[in-house]
């Protein structure tokens, strides 16, 4: 386990030694003892956090709603700055589901999280506190990250798989960072653009348009925690002008884009994603 410390917080973090079995999922392991009031930045993945600590992390949304222990949350939570964790000695996996994944894991398509922070025991059931013993029951990070893979790669095998076409879709928007336009991913499937709107929001979560905007904004959001200036942020990753991406961060985050800068939401992506490269372009999956 490294140590992540960033101004006062000071965070344990594990990672996986080998990847998933199944594509699209990263997780890392998070220990901490005082977990100050976080911002959740915003982030292209579904977020599935598995709590088995002695203490048990607070998510609070800006409608005053708060959830308890392990939750999930659809792609692109956070928006507006609305959502914030807290807690005390707070142990827990956190897993990263590729909305192409997230219907056949979760059990339900992100488009039914609706925006929200939702209890994983609303979604698993008793499936939900059995993983949790389970967590709690091994004292070795490597053996969580198998029990939490297997289990996913469980439910993957046995639910529902995304359209090809909506698979394929996310994976250009991904490949490109942002920087595809809607009507041409249409054209290049052969569809309609209402037809993949709709398709697209009711399988993956979210519409395309806002897909397009969420991922070069976490892009850039990335590179201006990494100490680049914003005004070259914004002409590297598909900004009008450095106006352009000080709305946008705005938009997504309610801060400005130096406070951004700062979040230690994003900063401890380096130890516990260490590989955010740029991804393959995908081939069509027919």
């Amino acid at each position: 386990m490294q140590t992540f410390v960033h101004g006062a917080a000071v965070w344990g973090v594990a990672c996986p030694r080998r990847p998933s079995r199944v594509a699209g999922v990263t997780m890392a392991g998070f220990r901490v003892r005082d977990l100050d009031t976080l911002r959740m930045v915003p982030h292209p993945a579904v977020t599935l956090l598995l709590d088995f600590g002695t203490g048990s992390p607070v998510v609070d949304d800006a409608a005053g709603r708060q959830q308890w222990g392990s939750i999930v949350a659809g792609p692109g939570i956070g928006s507006s700055g609305a959502v914030w964790a807290r807690g005390e000695n707070v142990e827990c996996v956190q897993v990263r589901l590729s909305p192409v994944i997230a219907r056949a894991v979760l059990g339900v398509s992100p488009a039914e999280l609706d925006g929200a922070v939702v209890s994983l025991e609303d979604l698993w059931g008793r499936e939900a506190s059995r993983i949790r013993e389970q967590l709690g029951e091994v004292s070795s990070w490597q053996d969580r990250f198998a029990l939490t893979d297997a289990l996913l790669a469980r439910r993957h095998e046995a639910g529902p798989p995304v359209e090809p076409e909506m698979a394929w879709a996310w994976h250009r928007i991904v490949g490109s960072r942002g920087l595809v336009r809607v009507d041409g991913l249409a054209d290049e499937i052969g569809w309609s653009r209402k037809r993949l709107w709709s398709r697209f929001r009711s399988q993956l979560g979210l519409p395309p348009k806002r897909a397009v905007k969420l991922v070069r904004f976490d892009h850039a959001a990335h590179r201006l925690v990494a100490g680049e200036g914003a005004a070259q942020v914004a002409a590297d990753t598909g900004y009008a002008d450095q106006s352009h991406l000080h709305r946008d961060v705005v938009a997504f985050t309610g801060a400005t884009p130096a406070t951004v800068a700062g979040e230690p939401f994003l900063a401890v992506d380096d130890i516990a994603w260490p590989s955010r490269g740029t991804p393959a372009k995908p081939h069509m999956l027919m």
